[in-house]
């Protein structure tokens, strides 16, 4: 049981560290930063007292959101930098902040940055803290070279979209640690203040030994991401970035990895962070999209000692809807239905309200973290939960089981080496369960 809980030296079973880091691939877009990166003035382990520095990579709604936030987090606290594909999402997203956050946004059209190769002007500048918030394909190799330039991370969910990912993500979680540097996962619902006693109760034996959890997230169609038209002189390529949501190349398929990996990240909470043997799963795209994902899945997660995990998801218009959790223990159940957690059973408890948004509380406490000096690494959990999305994705494909060890070593690699504007990406064509083969 113990070589499937999150823990430091989260490798590949049978091999070393080193070997682990020689032998992955990052799934990534362009080249990682080199040695000559300075590292902010912000020093890890080291408290602050100076004005902290915000760098947002990825300029759409979400990553605009975590930027106010950030800002609202610390009095002395500034937006000096952002970096973005396209040049509308970044003006519109520095306009929206300059009206919401005012002198807190310092952006100079110098700190501007466009292109595939933003991200590396972006952690070349001064920034302290960067907010990562681009589509999840070029998550881990941008959260690894933030980590070898020194930043503090807020990351967005997911950590990576396949399994040559999820090792670079782990790898640069590690680095984080020895550095003493803060990272802090969009796996949020850890930092909601009533589910936060409810796992305390849980683990203080509220219900006995916990032998099942029941996940949903049933939800509207996603539609698109992008919501203009396509226009004439648009390339394949930049359509699909702006519209990235139905494409595996860029998604990893948002329904499980993005809606289900919240509910996947909160079952792992519950169960202590033990992570599952195998998995067993069915899935299907109903509703025909211009993408190769799927908009229904349903995941059987199995864990030493016989207990199961079970996920829903669903992007589907006109369906049942439904974000909660069951948590079926030995003498009690515990249920979430999104707004206040109960126990039912030998031990009745409900959580008090608490008005405070787990958005804001997760940047509350990684700029404390980063002022006080004691860092917060999220990015174990974050890259194991991440794993447990892929996992499921594989199973439901492949209609196999997957194991816990075939999903964190495989090779198969979904995200281009290096993409410019004339870059063909292959689409994959859409998985058939039974015939698509696991790899």
């Amino acid at each position: 049981m113990d070589q499937h809980k999150t823990r430091r030296d989260s490798s590949v079973t049978g091999a070393s560290r080193r070997d682990f880091l020689q032998s992955s691939t990052t799934a990534a877009v362009g080249t990682a930063l080199g040695s000559t990166i300075t590292a902010p003035a912000v020093l890890s382990a080291v408290p602050s007292t100076q004005t902290l520095r915000v760098g947002l990579l990825g300029c759409g709604g979400r990553g605009a959101g975590a930027a106010l936030n950030a800002l609202a987090a610390d009095e002395d606290v500034a937006l000096t930098a952002m970096a973005d594909l396209f040049e509308n999402n970044l003006q519109a997203s520095l306009t929206q902040l300059q009206t919401h956050a005012g002198e807190k946004v310092r952006v100079d059209p110098e700190r501007c940055y466009l292109g595939f190769d933003a991200y590396q002007r972006l952690l070349e500048s001064d920034v302290d803290v960067v907010i990562l918030a681009t589509p999840p394909a070029f998550r881990a190799q941008q959260y690894a070279a933030a980590v070898d330039a020194g930043k503090h991370c807020f990351v967005e969910i997911t950590a990576a979209i396949d399994a040559p990912g999820v090792r670079t993500a782990l790898a640069a979680s590690d680095k984080a640690e020895e550095q003493g540097l803060s990272v802090v996962s969009g796996f949020c619902w850890r930092y909601h203040p009533g589910l936060r006693a409810f796992k305390e109760q849980l683990s203080g034996g509220a219900i006995g030994d916990i032998r099942a959890v029941y996940a949903t997230y049933y939800r509207n169609s996603l539609g698109h991401k992008y919501y203009g038209e396509r226009t004439p002189e648009m390339s394949d390529l930049e359509w699909q970035i702006r519209d990235w949501y139905p494409y595996l190349w860029l998604s990893g398929d948002l329904t499980i990895l993005l809606s289900g990996g919240h509910s996947l990240d909160k079952m792992a909470w519950w169960l202590d962070d033990e992570m599952p043997e195998s998995a067993v799963a069915v899935g299907s795209q109903q509703f025909p999209s211009d993408g190769n994902t799927y908009d229904n899945v349903f995941v059987v997660y199995e864990y030493a000692g016989g207990v199961r995990g079970f996920l829903g998801s669903r992007s589907q218009d006109g369906c049942y809807l439904e974000n909660a959790d069951l948590v079926i223990g030995s003498t009690g159940v515990g249920r979430f239905d999104g707004r206040v957690p109960v126990i039912e059973g030998a031990a009745e408890w409900r959580a008090k309200r608490d008005g405070r948004s787990m958005y804001q509380v997760e940047h509350d406490e990684l700029f404390a973290s980063i002022r006080s000096g004691r860092p917060i690494n999220d990015g174990h959990r974050m890259a194991h939960t991440t794993l447990m999305g892929v996992m499921g994705r594989m199973a439901a494909y492949t209609g196999k089981q997957v194991t816990w060890e075939q999903a964190l070593n495989s090779e198969q690699q979904l995200v281009p080496e290096s993409l410019d504007w004339n870059t063909t990406v292959e689409q994959l064509p859409l998985a058939k369960p039974g015939l698509t083969e696991l790899t």
